[in-house]
């Protein structure tokens, strides 16, 4: 059971990355997927999470509006759709999965995490 998460990268602020989470070993849309970031010095933060029953998703204040959580259930992917990049944006992004039955930003409820992906958002 992997999740590779991937499409991280340097882009100037006010720019646009999407990035992908992509499981093997198992079928993603029987769980909640969630994005998370740590900067440094600072605590892992939930980002975006999409619910495994309904497809529903929620996003947490700082990114609400710029962020854009979405599943390809084809694909057997979960992307991260993410705008207006800010300088505070600037992490690295890690993917994660929990079979909660509501989608949160509790670490312990999560059960696989990807290796994490950099996002450098600077002029």
């Amino acid at each position: 059971v992997q999740l590779q998460a991937s499409g991280g990268g340097l882009v100037q602020p006010g720019g646009s990355l999407r990035l992908s989470c992509a499981a093997s070993g198992f079928t993603l849309d029987v769980y909640n997927i969630g994005w998370f970031r740590q900067a440094p010095g600072k605590e892992r933060e939930g980002v975006s999470c999409i619910r495994r029953i309904d497809g529903s998703t929620f996003s947490g204040d700082s990114v609400k509006g710029r962020f854009a959580i979405s599943r390809d259930n084809a694909k057997n992917t979960v992307y991260l759709q993410m705008n207006s990049l800010k300088p505070d944006d600037t992490a690295v992004y890690y993917c994660a999965a929990s079979w909660s039955y509501a989608c949160n930003f509790l670490e312990y409820t999560y059960n696989y995490w990807g290796q994490g992906t950099q996002v450098t958002v600077s002029s």
